[in-house]
């Protein structure tokens, strides 16, 4: 029988109460605090703790606290990445962000889902994994819900609400998020 974990991760329904998710998101919420709690002069110490948090990428992500997740360990960072102020990843779901994006402050990226119906949603969840390209920007105060697909290159209008994918090269804002326009990449 597979774990409540294998289950989350795989994008089956779970129980978000199992004692080993409870303990795993418990250890997050420890770390993110401790993280919180960091004077700006000790990036040794910010850089130990995001090394424990993130599944992957802790060692070069460029972090302007307070930030909050689930799990931190479905999170997987390329080289470089920034989150400014207040940005949640509510991580069920693996959360794979690629080189050099940046994100706005206020930026939430929820991988969580709820059934329909209501006795279900009393003990069960899901999600959908999050998959954000090289080099995108988020602007400030962004929602990016489950199951979405940003491309390379592309830059998310502030306060835009992602529900669907993003293609690479492209500006795109609004609630639902549109494609605005096309962004060529520069020329070299």
């Amino acid at each position: 029988m597979r774990s409540a974990r294998d289950r989350m991760l795989a994008g089956d329904l779970y129980d978000p109460l199992d004692p080993e998710l409870s303990a795993a998101r418990e250890r997050a919420r420890e770390l993110c605090r401790a993280l919180n709690e960091t004077r700006e002069a000790d990036r040794d110490g910010r850089r130990r703790i995001l090394q424990q948090l993130f599944g992957s990428g802790g060692d070069t992500v460029s972090m302007q606290p307070p930030f909050q997740c689930d799990y931190g360990s479905n999170i997987h960072l390329g080289a470089q990445v920034f989150f400014n102020f207040n940005c949640v990843v509510l991580d069920v779901c693996e959360v794979r962000i690629g080189d050099y994006t940046l994100f706005g402050p206020g930026v939430q990226i929820l991988t969580p889902l709820h059934p329909f119906d209501a006795g279900r949603r009393r003990s069960q969840e899901f999600g959908k994994p999050v998959h954000i390209g090289t080099d995108v920007w988020i602007g400030g105060a962004a929602l990016i819900l489950a199951g979405v697909r940003i491309g390379d290159r592309a830059i998310i209008g502030a306060g835009s609400v992602v529900s669907r994918d993003v293609p690479d090269d492209v500006f795109a804002a609004g609630n639902p998020c549109r494609v605005i326009r096309r962004v060529h990449p520069p020329k070299p």
